[in-house]
């Protein structure tokens, strides 16, 4: 699904010339190059402040205990999504408020935002699936009116861009509140382990994002906040630092692949291909296909079959998920959430895909869904 290796290899020399810089430094823990990349980093997203943190899920955490929420609470997010969105919400004593998605995007569905908020409603969390900006220009219109904070979830959207009806651009995760992201090695931007970033425009709330992470103190020793130990390790920094230069080729090289497969698949009536917002760029994390009159798990095995790996994201849809079992949920309340579930198929997407490589994913494809 991803070749982290032949990536590596073409960069080779900066990376273990980053990697031996900070070992014979031996600033493992807030070295320098931590630092260093979150200057880099706000520069690359023109965003005021870049907090690095330990990986995605303490990102929206941390975001979540800023934003001084209380317990009961309730925040409003799509069903279709990884786990970790809801997940913190559950860990803080806040209610996660799930809604549907629109079945092109795969984007949280903005009419079902407005139906879902309640007196309790404190934030809105979007999440740009896939490596596309959800609807950002009505998200905001949304919070604006009600008074709500808007946490982008941008683990997989990392260098898209969306145009707000002004004509003004901006990146993912820069637009809401606050804006969180994963350096998980498969992402877009990825380092060799665990890394994860939080960014806001608010000095005031960047201040005590910094305070949160760093258990609680702005000063050593003196606590003021409960916290938590959300570190981002110099290593995975420096290692960040030089494929950051990379990101827009990274992003290039996958819209390219992405290209091909719908050159190979669009005219198909069987296989959706996705959907392009108007209004947002897409960097393709993945390249997720919907089904139609064809049989996932016959498809899949067949794929294998070929040496072709696939994944489905997501399975199962969080309202199904034993762990947030609510009575205000049962099957069927979300259609397009439970609908893609089941028919939802992501085919490799990196940044080393050759077109020797993609015309064997696409032709393996085709010979069985045109059987």
């Amino acid at each position: 699904m991803v070749d982290l290796v032949s990536q590596y290899k073409k960069i080779k020399t900066e990376i273990d010339t980053a990697i031996q810089d900070v070992v014979v430094s031996s600033a493992y823990i807030n070295g320098p190059d931590v630092k260093h990349f979150a200057k880099e980093l706000e520069e690359y997203l023109d965003v005021k402040h870049v907090i690095p943190c330990a990986n995605g899920t303490d990102a929206l955490q941390i975001a979540m205990m800023a934003l001084n929420f209380k317990p009961g609470d309730e925040i409003i997010t799509a069903s279709f999504t990884c786990v970790a969105t809801a997940e913190v919400m559950a860990l803080l004593q806040l209610k996660p408020v799930l809604v549907d998605v629109d079945p092109d995007t795969f984007a949280i569905d903005c009419d079902a935002i407005e139906r879902a908020i309640t007196p309790r409603t404190v934030a809105i969390v979007p999440v740009h699936l896939f490596g596309q900006c959800s609807n950002m220009q009505r998200v905001m219109e949304i919070a604006n009116e009600r008074n709500l904070y808007v946490i982008e979830d941008t683990a997989q959207a990392i260098g898209a861009e969306y145009t707000l009806s002004n004509g003004t651009t901006m990146k993912a995760g820069t637009i809401g509140t606050i804006g969180t992201t994963s350096f998980f090695p498969s992402k877009n931007l990825g380092c060799m382990g665990d890394g994860g970033a939080i960014f806001t425009q608010n000095d005031e709330l960047a201040q005590r994002i910094r305070i949160i992470a760093n258990h609680g103190q702005s000063v050593q020793y003196h606590h003021d906040d409960i916290g938590v130990n959300s570190r981002l390790d110099t290593m995975q920094a420096a290692i960040l630092r030089i494929k950051l230069r990379h990101l827009d080729e990274y992003c290039e090289a996958r819209q390219r692949a992405a290209a091909f497969y719908d050159q190979a698949f669009g005219k198909n009536p069987k296989l959706k291909i996705p959907t392009r917002q108007e209004h947002s760029t897409h960097v393709f994390h993945q390249y997720t296909l919907v089904l139609r009159g064809v049989s996932r798990t016959a498809l899949r095995e067949h794929l294998e079959s070929k040496g072709v790996p696939s994944m489905i994201y997501y399975p199962i849809p969080l309202h199904m998920q034993k762990a947030y079992t609510d009575p205000r949920y049962k099957h069927g309340d979300f259609p397009v959430t439970e609908d893609l579930c089941a028919h939802v198929i992501s085919l490799p997407m990196h940044t080393e895909l050759t077109n020797e490589d993609l015309a064997h994913i696409t032709s393996s494809v085709l010979e069985f869904v045109n059987r």
